[in-house]
């Protein structure tokens, strides 16, 4: 019985271990114009990532099918583990803003924003470090990336895109 008892108590210990080991992000914050998105923990920077962005880059994010990436404070509203991007976070575009204004240009301010990996059949290999803007608004990330972040980030972590 003792020997259980350790052995449930180091299995414990070990698990324990495994967590701390592990990067938690508690905000993440983009920079459209130097294509780089940085992660952080308790105010302290993690990582800094390449990222692309939506195939018109320049300029806020106002109605479906534009093309940009959105520019404001958002949030991460649910995880995608079968994306048809590896991986993606969806991020809380559009906000009450960002549809107040689309409705008032009598447009759609559109949606499926997310932090993504690569289309499928492309690897990480093939992307160089500054990545092209590719996506319909997305901000698109290499798979090794999106892979430790799916993990580290939690829903409602909160996700500021600067221009």
């Amino acid at each position: 019985m003792k020997y259980y008892i350790l052995l449930i108590i180091s299995f414990l210990c070990f698990q324990f271990s495994i967590q701390a080991q592990r990067k938690q992000v508690d905000s993440l914050c983009v920079y459209k114009s130097a294509r780089e998105m940085q992660a952080f923990f308790k105010h302290k920077l993690l990582k800094t990532y390449n990222i692309g962005l939506g195939r018109e880059s320049i300029g806020k994010k106002h109605f479906q099918g534009d093309g940009r990436t959105p520019e404001g404070l958002y949030f991460i509203s649910a995880k995608n583990a079968k994306s048809s991007y590896h991986k993606a976070l969806v991020i809380s575009y559009p906000n009450l803003g960002d549809e107040v204004y689309a409705l008032w240009k009598h447009k759609k301010p559109g949606g499926a924003i997310e932090i993504h990996g690569l289309p499928f059949g492309y690897v990480d290999e093939g992307v160089k470090e500054g990545m092209n803007d590719w996506t319909a608004g997305c901000i698109a990330i290499k798979n090794a990336d999106i892979n430790i972040l799916f993990e580290a980030v939690t829903i409602g972590c909160p996700i500021l895109i600067l221009p």
